[in-house]
């Protein structure tokens, strides 16, 4: 159908007939490397030794490093967002709009090599300050590794909009400042980012007569965000590697309706794969180009809502301890993290069960992303296991 808002046409009608079918995507060539664990905590900013320090991951009760829950998404290619991409809607951009995850209990070790399974599920069209009509579409993806173990399920929600309406209406412009950072306020954040690290439950995992409901947990600073930063994001996705990947089914995405400048030349890429990299050439050149940031209607570089999420699994993970286990996450995205912003992540005990299926006890964490102006980011529920 074709949604029209103040004269606005946003016409979603090549987009219907995908509506619960698979899709095609990307799949990884080699198995995953200890390398490629370290080089995602490092890029998500999240120095938990377990996953980079082979004497402490060996003492552990892993025996070995082991990947966090938050790298699942590092094994897919374009990190969920392609089975919510699908349909040509000409002229649009898109940023992430939310990730729900749920867990089966495997973990991602060095040597698995995972597959994705992808649909499109469905969409709908609201009307937004940021852009006017804007669709909100949502994709699956199923994660199983090589003894055929479901990992995971994730489902993306993608935010589809008229980049020149956005860029007119140049909302963020205003919502999103450049804030000053002063050298004691530097070191205030660096104080705080090293007591949560510090906090790191590790072995010592809470057990759940050891939860109440209204705890608080202590908040973890990420940031101030910075173009390198974010570069770092996007490399720390074994997929932007050269030769990583190789495709599966129709590239649907390349017919999603991208702006001229913001397209991948795949056919270039063939002899300079940089044509086709995402960063340099692509959609996702935006995030630490201020040219091609404003022409999608953002004021400067912003991260990614990929990494958003990982963000989130890893704050719980490390409260949660080596023998948490996440087991749901429903996180909705609502401000990026632009560039010069600090992100705070908060989260507080709303519920403490033991569940009978599990044999285990279940916490719900309501977790909120804020950033220094009080600007909520994302915010969602996020269901963890630990010890009874």
């Amino acid at each position: 159908m074709t949604q029209v808002s103040e004269h606005i046409e946003f016409d979603t009608s090549d987009v219907d007939r995908h509506v619960g079918q698979p899709v095609g995507g990307g799949q990884l060539k080699e198995p995953v490397t200890v390398t490629d664990i370290r080089r995602w905590v490092q890029a998500m900013q999240y120095p938990n030794p377990l996953h980079f320090d082979d004497e402490v991951a060996a003492a552990s009760a892993f025996g070995r490093i082991v990947a966090p829950q938050s790298f699942t998404i590092c094994c897919d290619v374009g990190h969920g967002a392609g089975p919510a991409i699908v349909g040509n809607i000409p002229g649009t951009h898109m940023i992430f709009g939310g990730d729900e995850w749920w867990f089966a209990g495997p973990r991602i070790y060095p040597g698995d090599l995972l597959r994705m399974k992808r649909r499109f599920v469905d969409y709908k069209v609201s009307e937004t300050k940021f852009a006017g009509p804007t669709m909100f579409s949502r994709g699956e993806t199923i994660y199983t590794n090589q003894r055929g173990e479901r990992v995971a399920k994730q489902w993306s929600t993608a935010v589809r909009y008229r980049a020149d309406v956005a860029r007119e209406r140049g909302f963020f412009e205003q919502a999103a400042p450049l804030p000053t950072w002063t050298e004691e306020r530097l070191a205030a954040i660096e104080a705080r980012r090293r007591q949560w690290i510090r906090s790191r439950a590790g072995a010592d995992s809470p057990t759940l007569d050891s939860v109440e409901v209204g705890q608080s947990l202590l908040t973890r600073p990420i940031g101030p965000h910075s173009l390198p930063s974010l570069a770092s994001e996007w490399r720390g996705y074994t997929f932007t590697v050269w030769g990583s990947t190789y495709h599966e089914g129709a590239d649907h995405l390349s017919e999603a309706g991208w702006l001229d400048e913001m397209d991948r030349d795949l056919e270039g890429a063939k002899e300079d794969p940089e044509l086709g990299d995402g960063l340099y050439h692509g959609p996702s050149r935006g995030h630490t180009d201020e040219e091609h940031a404003r022409l999608i209607g953002m004021p400067r570089g912003y991260g990614y809502g990929a990494s958003m999420g990982a963000w989130v699994l890893d704050y719980v993970s490390a409260w949660a301890g080596d023998r948490g286990l996440v087991r749901h996450s429903a996180v909705q995205y609502r401000f990026p993290a632009f560039d010069g912003d600090l992100t705070l992540l908060d989260a507080e005990v709303t519920d403490a069960r033991y569940d009978k299926v599990l044999g285990a006890g279940l916490v719900t964490l309501e977790v909120t992303m804020s950033n220094q102006d009080g600007s909520v980011m994302a915010k969602g529920p996020v269901e963890v296991e630990l010890p009874a």
